[in-house]
């Protein structure tokens, strides 16, 4: 518990044990053959309430009293004031010496503000643990000693030194050392990393075994730590449409329920004294107009409507997802078609040799062959066939190598003239090859002129992508929709083996934007569309989805920039995930707004006709908020 809770809890006891003690004096003792009650029904008695009620709801006084000052008369403290007093001043009048309602009335308002607060305090700590990565330093070695700078003082191209237990404070490649690394509080990943020399490494991860000398690749205001804190502190500010109605509502509602009441305590008896020329009951009236203004008391809505959604963004955070506000939240829940890019998303967006078809040759032989012919090139498909090939390449065997732009390369390869590239290159060698069936980039090999196989070469789909795109029918997604600039072959091949609704392919970046402008003249109203991207040009189409979906482990800035929902582990099974969470969300806050108004109005109609007391009143007020609250809390929760 916070020092705010606790002093708040200490309030409640001290006033309940008050209460009690009073109470039970007034019922039980007897002083000359009158009940202390009676006998101190007057000043001596209600003191001693008052100081009760002062204790338990001082600050309610106090922050009304700042409101009048303020013209802020029209909230919840300045009702319960009224009320409370204007109960104080009944008992006083009708000289009961009963003061118990006015001060139950402000001990279930306080009881109520604890249930809210512990709520609060549980789903901002799912935000807060994200908080906990910023590095409050980074070390740089200098004459064999480490010293402690600040973060945003180091320059790009800086080697640092992570010690075991410290943050990683800056993005960066690992140039000497291994170790394992806590990725949880970014990607609510709970199985470590493992990092070694040449691996990419992201700030806000704990290094938990090995020393790591890192070269850093972006400055601390750019780095992935960064980027995430500045996401957490701006989430809050980003207001959804219910929220926005219940606060133009507790605006107008407020006021509205003051006014009725002073009505309700003037007109019907003014009517009674004009219409039938009899006394009305002035303090029963005045009774039904206190009670019409603790019942209208908007706590219920003001408070858990808020507390959901802010539950919400907690408990996604806490998955690995980051949604950048509750607007952004809302909106999610109303998706019904998804829009997916295919590489880094669906697929690792890594190429990996996928078969060897090998005519002459054994396969180890071909992609050796092929690995030292390709030894001195950077591009993607060379690095892809010298980690297939897993041994240390001998580059002295390789000479007169000889890039064809376009088409592959040709070198000399243990005096065996070598040729390794498409079919365009295999046709100006003159060279007869065999057309693959298999779907993928196919590297054809030659020896001596003679062919010997070919290679094929495939971005591989991530191992839970087809399940991903299940999960998210069952979530309720109505269609999906994978946006490529890969050859339609490709396209199709992937589409079909993770059960896509549709697929565009062989498109630019503007192309994926006027594909979604089709979808989003498609949908309903009252649907959303989703985009799921990674790269950075996927930022436009982001921007202009409903809501943007980024991969926000391996996605570039400009697409993480762009979106509205992070998903920090870059799995795709999330999606449905977040999907999950806003509609656990939203359909919590509509039963919190119905059952407020239902329970608000029924009890208001009560008490206008007399019907309602003090007690029920309570409930209205406090006992609506509290279950309110703690059906929002279910929010920090979604079972998969």
């Amino acid at each position: 518990m916070t020092k705010k809770q606790k002093k708040l809890l200490r309030k409640i006891i001290i006033a309940s044990a008050g209460l009690i003690v009073i109470n039970l004096l007034s019922k039980f003792l007897i002083i000359k053959g009158q009940t202390l009650k009676d006998f101190l029904y007057g000043l001596p008695l209600a003191l001693a309430y008052i100081c009760i009620y002062c204790i338990v709801g001082g600050n309610i006084l106090i922050k009304a009293f700042k409101g009048i000052l303020n013209r802020k008369l029209f909230d919840e403290n300045f009702l319960m004031t009224i009320a409370t007093i204007g109960a104080f001043a009944l008992a006083v009048y009708d000289r009961s010496g009963d003061y118990n309602e006015a001060i139950f009335v402000m001990l279930f308002y306080q009881i109520g503000e604890l249930f809210q607060s512990i709520a609060v305090g549980k789903s901002r700590k799912n935000i807060s643990d994200l908080m906990d990565i910023r590095p409050d330093y980074a070390n740089i070695e200098k004459d064999g000693q480490l010293i402690q700078v600040s973060p945003d003082s180091v320059s790009i191209g800086s080697v640092i030194v992570v010690q075991p237990g410290e943050k990683v404070p800056l993005d960066g490649i690992v140039e000497e050392g291994k170790s394992s690394l806590n990725t949880a509080a970014l990607t609510g990943e709970s199985l470590p990393r493992e990092v070694c020399q040449g691996d990419e490494i992201v700030s806000g991860s704990i290094n938990l075994t090995g020393v790591l000398k890192i070269k850093t690749s972006k400055e601390f205001g750019e780095s992935t730590v960064s980027k995430i804190l500045e996401l957490v502190e701006n989430a809050s500010s980003r207001k959804s449409k219910s929220e926005e109605f219940i606060s133009k509502f507790a605006r107008l509602y407020t006021p509205a329920v003051v006014f009725s009441a002073l009505a309700l305590a003037l007109l019907p008896p003014l009517g009674i004294l004009l219409f039938t020329h009899t006394a009305p009951a002035w303090m029963d009236w005045l009774y039904r107009a206190l009670t019409f203004l603790v019942i209208s008391c908007p706590c219920a809505l003001v408070i858990s409507i808020p507390l959901t959604f802010f539950a919400g963004l907690g408990g996604a955070s806490r998955e690995g997802i980051l949604i950048k506000g509750s607007n952004y939240l809302e909106t999610l829940s109303k998706t019904k078609i998804l829009v997916f890019d295919k590489t880094g998303t669906l697929t690792k967006g890594v190429f990996e040799v996928t078969g060897v078809h090998h005519n002459t040759l054994e396969e180890e032989k071909i992609l050796e062959y092929a690995a030292l012919a390709e030894s001195a090139s950077s591009h993607p498909i060379s690095k892809s066939l010298i980690n297939a090939h897993g041994k240390v390449l001998d580059r002295s065997r390789v000479k007169d190598i000889e890039e064809i732009s376009g088409k592959g390369i040709k070198a000399v390869v243990d005096n065996d003239k070598v040729a390794v590239g498409n079919s365009r290159l295999m046709e100006d060698l003159g060279i007869a090859y065999k057309d693959c069936h298999k779907v993928g980039t196919i590297i054809h090999v030659a020896i001596n002129g003679q062919y010997s196989g070919h290679i094929v070469i495939s971005d591989v789909e991530k191992e839970n992508a087809r399940e991903a795109v299940m999960a998210l029918k069952k979530a309720g997604i109505e269609k999906t929709v994978m946006l490529t600039g890969d050859a339609d072959k490709v396209a199709q091949a992937v589409a079909e083996k993770l059960g896509l609704d549709e697929v565009h392919s062989q498109l630019m970046p503007q192309d994926k934007v006027f594909e979604v402008e089709k979808l989003l003249a498609e949908k309903t109203k009252n649907s959303a569309l989703a985009f799921v991207g990674d790269g950075i040009n996927d930022a436009p189409v982001l921007s202009r989805a409903d809501i943007g979906i980024a991969m926000g482990a391996m996605g570039s800035d400009a697409a993480i920039e762009a979106a509205d929902v992070v998903l920090m582990d870059d799995n795709p099974m999330n999606i449905s995930k977040a999907i999950k969470i806003s509609k656990k969300c939203l359909g919590i806050v509509y039963q919190n707004i119905v059952f407020a108004l239902v329970v608000k109005f029924s009890c208001l109609a009560l008490g206008a006709l007399g019907l309602a007391n003090m007690w029920l009143a309570i409930f209205a007020d406090v006992g609506v908020m509290v279950l309110a609250i703690l059906n929002a809390i279910r929010a920090l929760k979604v079972k998969m």
